[in-house]
This record gives C-alpha cells, sequence and structure tokens, in this order.
C-alpha cells in the first residue's frame, strides 16, 4: 500500500517503507528511546533491538478511512517516564511526518516493547 499525494503537478506516491523510515528516524531522535524493537518478534518475552538499517520493522503504517494510522514498536530506557517518552515520541512523529513528506498523520499510537538499562 502506498500514500498518495496530490500536487499541483501531479501526484505523488509514497511507499510505506518510505514513511516508516522517517517516522523510526524521527522517533530515534527523542530523549529516552533505546531504540525499535521488531513487531512481530518477540522471544522469550525479550524484544529483539533493531538497528538503524532495520527501522521498518519496527513501525506499521496503515490507512483507515482516509486516516493515517501509525504504530511504534519501542524499547526505553530505564530510569525515564514511560509516558513523557511515548508523548514526546508521537508529538516528534507527526510533526516530522507533516512537514517533511507533507503527510497528516491522524494517529500515532505506541507500544513499549520493554525496558533497557543503558550502561
Amino acid at each position: 500500500m502506498t500514500i498518495q499525494l496530490t500536487m499541483e503537478s501531479g501526484k505523488v506516491y509514497i511507499s510505506d517503507d518510505v514513511v516508516a523510515i522517517i517516522a523510526g528516524s524521527a522517533a530515534l531522535d527523542c530523549y529516552g528511546l533505546i531504540g525499535m524493537a521488531s513487531r512481530k518478534q518477540l522471544k522469550d518475552g525479550i524484544a529483539e533491538l533493531l538497528g538503524r538499517e532495520n527501522l521498518a520493522r519496527g513501525v506499521e503504517i496503515r490507512k483507515v478511512n482516509d486516516q493515517v494510522q501509525i504504530d511504534l514498536y519501542i524499547i526505553v530506557s530505564y530510569g525515564t517516564k514511560i509516558s513523557e517518552v511515548a508523548h514526546n515520541i508521537q508529538v516528534k512523529v507527526k510533526y516530522v511526518l507533516n512537514e517533511i513528506v507533507g503527510i497528516h498523520v491522524d494517529v500515532v499510537n505506541v507500544f513499549v516493547q520493554g525496558v533497557r538499562v543503558i550502561s
């Protein structure tokens, strides 16, 4: 599924993977976030930490009734307030996708898959 934007001079089609990578990169800029977690793989209750090359695996893009919904699966740092980290990620992802891509995001859901201690 792609996202279609209509401009003055034509249409632009943006792949979900591109939107997912931009959303994941925006989320990684937020304080308290260790990284993205795989949305499909949860082994023994331990979430797999994804590197920068696999950001799209921790993000799911849905288009429901002309609304764009984004699910982010994250791992947060121990000692941070999880609700504040999640709120900052929601605000940042909405802002970046609106300003860079021009997509109005209606919902950003954040799923905390784990907490890690930074050494």
